[in-house]
This record gives C-alpha cells, structure tokens and sequence, in this order.
C-alpha cells in the first residue's frame, strides 16, 4: 500500500541519510496523504459519502407527490406549489460550480459539513413552515446544501479510497443517487398517509445530522494553505455564472412546454450573462473556473457526453408516462409499477457497472455505456405497441445498466488527473452538466414527442399518435447518443483517456494555471 511503502522509505532515510532528509517525506505525507482501501475507516468515509448523495436526490424527488396535498394545505394554486419542486431544482443548478470551488478554497471537508447541517436545518424549516413562501425560501435553502453535497462527494472519492477501486466507489455513489431518485415518490406517499405532509421534510433532520457525524468523523481532514497562498473566491464570477445557469433553467421549464417571447428573452438573458462570464474569467486573478480547463479535450469530451446522456434519460421520464398510459392503455398503477423498473435497474447494477471500471478501465467502459445505450433507445423507437409493456420495458432494461456503466466510467475519467486543489470545481461542473442536460432533455424532448405526435394535447391524443411520437422522440435520443460516442472518439477519449502523455499535458496546464 501507499502508506506501508512512505514509512520504508522513511526508515531508510533515517538509517542512511541525514536528518534533513528524513523530514522530507513526512511532508509528503501530510500534502498528499494516500488514500484508504477498504479499511473501516474507509468503509465509514463512503458511508458518509453515501448518505450525502441520497439525500441529496432524495430531496429533488420527495416533494413531487406532495404537491397536491400542499396546494390544498396552503390553499394555492399548482403555478404557486411547483415552485416548491422548481426552486430546489435551480438553487443546485445555479450555485453547484461555485460551491464546489468554494471547497477548494476553505476546505472540502468543512464545507461539505456545513452543507450538510443547513440542508438538515432548512429540511427542520420546510417540514414546520406555517407559509408556502416559508417554506420556498426553506427549499432554496436546502438547495444550497444540497449543492454542496452533490458537488464534494464526487470530489471526495479520490481522497477516500485507493485509485485501483475509485471505480466502485463511483458506482456506488451513483446507486445511492439513483435510489435516492426512485424511492422519493413510494416513501413520500407512505409518509403522507401516516404522518402528514410535513413528515417528507421532517425525515431529513435525523438522516442529515447521521450524514454530518460521520463525515466530520471520517472523512480525510482538510489542509490548510497560509494565507498569503490561498485563492480569493471570485465573487463576480459566481454572480454571472448563477445568472446564466438560472435564466437557461427558467426558459427550459416556464411556459408548460410552449416556447414564448419570456422563454427567448430568458436565452437572451442567459446568452449575454455567458458572454460577460467569459469576459470576466479570462481577466481574474483566481477566476472560478479557468478557461484552459476546457483546453482539455478529455474534460471538454466528459462533460458534453454526460449532458447528452442526462437528456437521453431524462426522456423516459417525459415520454414513458404518455406511452404507457396514452398508447399502451394502463392505469396509473400499472404506469408507475413499469416506470420503477429503470430506477430498481439502475439501483442495482451501479456497484457492478463500478466494478467493470475498475477490472477493464474507464475507457473501453465508457464506449460500452453508450453502445449499450443505443441499443435500448434504438429498440424503445422501433418496437410495437402489439407486444405490451414488456417490450418497453426490455427496451429499458437494456438502456438502464448501458448508463450505469457510462456514468461510473466518466465519473472515474473526469476525476483521474485532476489537481487537488481543483476537485470540488470539476466535480461541481461534472454534476452542473448532468443538471443541465436533465433540464434541457425536459423541454426539448418534450417539444420533439408533441411535434411528432401532431396534436396541441398530448394527454387527450390518440393512441397511434402518441406510439408515432415516442418512436420519433426514442429516434432522437437515439441519434443524441451516436454524437456521444461521434464525440468520444473524435475527442480522443478511447485513446487518451489513460494516457501518460495525456496525464502529463493535464498537469503541466494545471502548473501554468498556478495549480
């Protein structure tokens, strides 16, 4: 192990050299302490990880099925309670970059505690809100927690567990999310009919305090720069980048799916706020994200792959519902029962899609992901409404552990070669794209089922209309994973994403970038 083979060669420089040298690596160890295996300790730090990522999705699914039982409790209407599910959503979207360089600058550790403990308090606020717009403001805070959760868990994994199985780890993190995801509704309602509404808050506060014991317990400790060598935290650019991130959001879900005059003023908006960003970074000292990490080909790659396969999966959640009910005929039970089978899939198969990472590597498993992918979308756009919910769920089955396996594999690429002191930022945009291609797969494979479906309402189509615009929408997202893979092997990522020649340019920028 790292740590056995420091203290030989601390030993021998003791024995054979003078004591000058033997101080020498014991600052190595100290700056880069190796990562634990499989010890308890370590087994308690993915622990701790493990229940930060669970709760943090478990938050973005768990009010959904609330929302009638609040708009009845406030006395409002659906307009006014979405923005208990929209406000939570772009509070994460908006803040996760900037929270995760935030991290590398006052320490990982402590900020993911914090996040944690004002997720667990805002989760306190929401659950005994006597106002809606209390509890609002409760959920944008939450938000931010949240935020902080998901962006320094990732983060986390290089500094918890040895490289040889950063693979697993990813996997399991991604298991936790998808159960988190898929367990929200079920538990939501279960709580609801036995406590009330403000139970699904409330359930949060003992999970969150667990989740904040063990990390300050277990998790590696941060190390403190002087202060004339840490980073000043760029302010501005984090109020551009939320601005951005918050109008594109806003003009992806406002308007119930039809595009009006304040969707193309919100781009606009986002537009020149991403031109003055730019503007912005490329002029700061310590700007929040350094324009030459997207020189990096195999970064760049990561994050244009991950928001095109969020978009894909995204569309099961938008087109599955009408399919099943609209074309196939079933009743709301029966719709949700087939729709759980991607998340139970995907719960099940993360750790295992972890750990072919870790026995072929990230870059075969990678192509793998997408192949796998393309096939389930390819067979959910051809096969016919005659076979039944069996077929669509085949089709499902297939596209499922396919994404498992390409997350646990970019996850583990994207995080690899990354400088230390620029995890939390990196790990903040891995999860920003995976926000955004959610969002963006919403409104726009939502727009491509109602276009090929030739009707103003979907709900009340005709069943070959709604098979036409599912085939035609799975067609697309089809299509939206061969730029994938177009994308991975034009890039160099089957090539380089292992590469010595490739590791090397990677840290010579982050030299040059003051890392």
């Amino acid at each position: 192990m790292a740590v056995k083979r420091l203290g030989v060669s601390r030993f021998c420089f003791r024995n054979h050299h003078t004591r000058k040298f033997a101080l020498k690596p014991m600052v190595i160890e100290r700056t880069e302490a190796p990562p634990t295996d499989v010890t308890t300790p370590a087994r308690w730090a993915l622990a701790s990880l493990s229940l930060s990522m669970l709760l943090s999705s478990l938050g973005t699914s768990i009010a959904n099925v609330a929302l009638p039982t609040l708009a009845e409790a406030f006395s409002a209407s659906f307009q006014e309670v979405q923005w208990i599910v929209l406000t939570y959503l772009l509070a994460i979207t908006t803040l996760i970059v900037g929270v995760g360089r935030l991290g590398d600058i006052v320490g990982r550790r402590r900020l993911l505690v914090a996040g944690i403990l004002l997720f667990t308090i805002a989760s306190l606020v929401c659950g005994v809100a006597p106002t809606l717009w209390l509890l609002i403001a409760g959920r944008a805070v939450q938000g931010l927690g949240a935020a902080a959760m998901m962006a320094l868990t990732i983060a986390f994994v290089s500094e918890t567990v040895a490289k040889e199985r950063t693979g697993r780890a990813m996997g399991l993190l991604g298991t936790m999310s998808a159960i988190g995801t898929a367990s929200g509704p079920s538990l939501a309602g279960i709580l609801i009919s036995v406590f009330g509404w403000r139970a699904i808050f409330l359930v949060g506060v003992p999970l969150g305090l667990l989740a904040a014991g063990l990390a300050w317990r277990f998790l590696p400790g941060d190390r403190l720069q002087a202060r004339a060598d840490r980073s000043r935290f760029d302010h501005l650019g984090m109020l551009l980048l939320a601005l951005t991130l918050a109008a594109y959001a806003l003009a992806m879900t406002t308007g119930r799916g039809q595009f009006g005059l304040l969707n193309a003023g919100l781009l606009l908006a986002a537009a020149i706020a991403t031109g003055l960003f730019v503007l912005v970074e490329a002029k700061a000292t310590s700007p929040l994200i350094r324009p030459s990490l997207f020189r990096d080909p195999t970064l760049s790659a990561n994050l244009v792959m991950n928001l095109l396969v969020a978009a894909v999966i995204m569309t099961t959640f938008v087109v599955g519902p009408f399919y099943l009910s609209g074309s196939l005929g079933l009743d709301v039970a029966t719709v949700g029962a087939v729709m759980s089978v991607g998340p139970i899939i995907s719960a099940l198969t993360g750790v295992l899609a972890g750990r072919v990472v870790d026995r072929v590597g990230a870059r075969s498993t990678v192509i793998a992901g997408l192949v796998a992918m393309v096939a389930g979308a390819a067979a959910l756009s051809v096969l016919p409404a005659s076979l039944g919910p069996a077929a669509y769920m085949a089709g499902i089955a297939i596209l499922t552990p396919g994404y498992q396996l390409f997350q646990a594999a970019n996850n583990t690429a994207v995080m690899a070669d990354v400088a230390a002191d620029r995890r939390g930022v990196v790990s903040g945009l891995l999860s920003l794209s995976r926000n955004l291609g959610l969002i963006t797969g919403a409104s726009v494979m939502g727009a491509v089922f109602a276009l090929a479906s030739r009707t103003v309402d979907v709900t009340t189509a005709p069943a070959a209309a709604v098979e036409r615009g599912t085939h035609a929408t799975f067609a697309a997202a089809t299509g939206l994973i061969v730029i994938a893979i177009v994308v991975a092997i034009g890039s160099g990522v089957l090539a380089g994403l292992s590469h010595p020649s490739l590791r090397g340019a990677r840290r010579r920028s982050n030299r040059r970038d003051g890392n």
